[in-house]
């Protein structure tokens, strides 16, 4: 009588250990990990960075990487005129807005420029009136065409590009979690044990004894 009533005891507790670690490996399973909502967050970056040129040139990276695509293009004097008329912007004294414009003028749109961009006469003739008194938006017209050419031209075969790849790839991905996600074995004590340097792996471990 005793032998069945511990056997019976026996298979409460294994039954109630099992219906333990069912529940523990669901709520793991289904737990927010911190690396599924930094995916999450890359995988929505990368959206937002397709989504339009100006807020891949938002991002310093984004510049970067966009300017190493333009060099294999052959272009990446676009970029660099589109960034100087956005610092030109900035200026507003009327000797540092001559010198400057003359400066931008002379790298990348008169005749004998060595980075000259391509823009249309007309608006040519127009920034060389303007260089008499320069006012901040006296590249304006110019700077709009340029990018206008990147998002037309450049932006759609980039965002194809290794370049675009190589941009997430060197990004910092796991942000406090280590180069390599530890891996995690379920024992029936109760524990999670650190295993190795895999990615995470499951195991479903459970060790039962039945008294005779």
């Amino acid at each position: 009588m005793n032998g069945l009533c511990e056997t019976s005891l026996d298979l409460q507790d294994t039954k109630r250990i099992h219906n333990a670690w069912k529940s523990r490996i669901h709520n793991f399973i289904q737990s927010p990990l911190q690396w599924k909502k930094i995916n999450r967050q890359e995988t929505k970056e990368m959206s937002l960075l397709r989504e339009s040129l100006e807020t891949l040139l938002s991002q310093k990276r984004g510049r970067v990487a966009f300017r190493d695509f333009l060099k294999t293009e052959f272009c990446e004097e676009n970029l660099d005129f589109w960034l100087a008329c956005q610092e030109f912007k900035t200026f507003d004294g009327p000797e540092e807005l001559t010198w400057r414009a003359a400066s931008i003028y002379e790298e990348f749109i008169s005749a004998d420029s060595p980075k000259q961009v391509n823009l249309d006469f007309y608006t040519k003739d127009i920034i060389v009136q303007s260089l008499q008194q320069p006012s901040p938006a006296c590249f304006v017209a110019a700077q709009r065409k340029i990018y206008s050419l990147m998002e037309n031209g450049s932006f759609p075969r980039f965002i194809q590009s290794e370049q675009y790849k190589a941009m997430f790839d060197t990004a910092p991905k796991q942000r406090g979690l280590g180069k390599h996600r530890q891996a995690l074995k379920i024992k029936s004590a109760g524990d999670l044990i650190q295993h190795d340097s895999n990615p995470i792996i499951l195991q479903r471990d459970f060790y039962f004894t039945h008294k005779d």
